[in-house]
């Protein structure tokens, strides 16, 4: 209710060792966000700034979970602001049910055959237990 439209922004970096490729990422996004007519998913490489520039966006929205998030976000907002003048940084508290979340404990749980499925959408869960299940097999080969 805040934005007329939301773009979820997915940064992609070769750099970065995930359980799932970018287009892996930005596909689940999609389906997740499905029934939002608002929503759109994108993908950028380089600075968020740029890609905002580029897309006419005036404010970056952030989930805050913990006081620590607070400290690297206001880092990071204050770096945007300097590159990008006039973009605003939008803190948005979670709700307390999930201020424990975070991806590296979703997979690290899974991993270790503990039940996430509370936790992500349930297409989700299913193609991570199966590409756990890839890796582990990998390993073991």
């Amino acid at each position: 209710p805040l934005f007329g439209e939301v773009v979820v922004a997915v940064g992609v970096s070769a750099s970065e060792d995930r359980v799932f490729a970018a287009e892996e990422r930005i596909d689940m996004l999609r389906q997740a966000c499905a029934g939002f007519a608002n929503v759109r998913v994108d993908s950028f490489s380089g600075l968020l700034t740029t890609f905002c520039g580029d897309h006419d966006i005036h404010a970056i929205v952030k989930g805050l979970r913990a006081v620590s998030d607070f400290d690297y976000e206001l880092q990071m907002a204050q770096m945007n602001a300097s590159l990008a003048p006039g973009l605003e940084t939008v803190f948005v508290p979670t709700s307390p049910e999930y201020s424990f979340l975070a991806s590296s404990l979703v997979k690290e749980v899974a991993a270790f055959g503990g039940d996430v499925s509370a936790l992500v959408p349930g297409f989700v869960n299913e193609r991570l237990l199966a590409r756990l299940a890839e890796r582990r097999l990998a390993d073991q080969g």
